[in-house]
């Protein structure tokens, strides 16, 4: 398999990966683990900035692909694809912060601001997961 041919794969998995962290930290908060949930966060971030890498590289091995279609499917993905790029956008700085404040042991501040953080990027890896899906299995390319 080529590099052209893995980077989609590569960074479907990724997304992926974030997700189950961003899943587990919830669950290790909510148990009070907060060392475990500090691992996780940290290693979601890791991930992240990984896929990111992963996916400007991607863009500049394959390019842009249109997705194909003028049904209902093609402008589901639109719409997905569309908020999931806005809420990426939105949600860096949320994470900054988020991050800043748990390192200053800011907690109060910190909890406030993750209510919008989390289920933003929860949303973002979700559906990145969804997109990378409907690209390369629901109508892959030709």
């Amino acid at each position: 398999m080529t590099a052209k041919e893995l980077l989609p794969h590569l960074n479907g998995g990724l997304n992926a990966v974030v997700a189950l962290l961003l899943l587990a930290a919830f669950a290790a908060i909510r148990r009070g683990n907060r060392v475990l949930h500090a691992r996780l966060m940290i290693s979601a971030v890791g991930v992240g900035l990984l896929f990111l890498s992963f996916y400007v590289l991607a863009f500049f091995v394959i390019g842009h692909r249109r997705f194909p279609g003028d049904d209902w499917v093609r402008a589901l993905f639109l719409v997905v694809l569309g908020t999931h790029e806005l809420c990426a956008v939105i949600v860096v700085p949320l994470i900054v912060r988020t991050l800043y404040l748990a390192r200053r042991e800011r907690f109060d501040e910190h909890r406030r601001i993750v209510r919008y953080t989390y289920p933003i990027w929860l949303y973002i890896a979700v559906t990145g997961i969804l997109i990378y899906w409907m690209n390369n299995h629901l109508r892959p390319p030709g």
